[in-house]
């Protein structure tokens, strides 16, 4: 019962930070045709720059080594 009570409770504070957004000018209506111009290249940049992240290689993280240590053990000598 907790858990789904705190589902809830999640929920609408999810959704009132929402409406809250949105009526403190985050949402806005133009019929400006250079502003809707404006507002699709953006939209056509960013979806650019996050396809060639996507495709980009991600650089390969450096090993590491210890020096001095082995995580080996040396093979044990035969006895003559």
């Amino acid at each position: 019962m907790k858990k789904v009570s705190l589902a809830v409770l999640i929920s609408l504070s999810a959704l009132t930070g929402a409406a809250y957004a949105q009526t403190e000018n985050g949402v806005t209506m133009s019929t400006d045709p250079a502003k809707a111009a404006d507002v699709e290249q953006r939209a056509q940049d960013l979806q650019t720059r996050q396809q060639a992240a996507a495709e980009a290689p991600a650089p390969m993280p450096a090993k590491h080594h210890k020096k001095g240590s082995s995580h080996h053990k040396a093979p044990a000598k035969a006895a003559q």
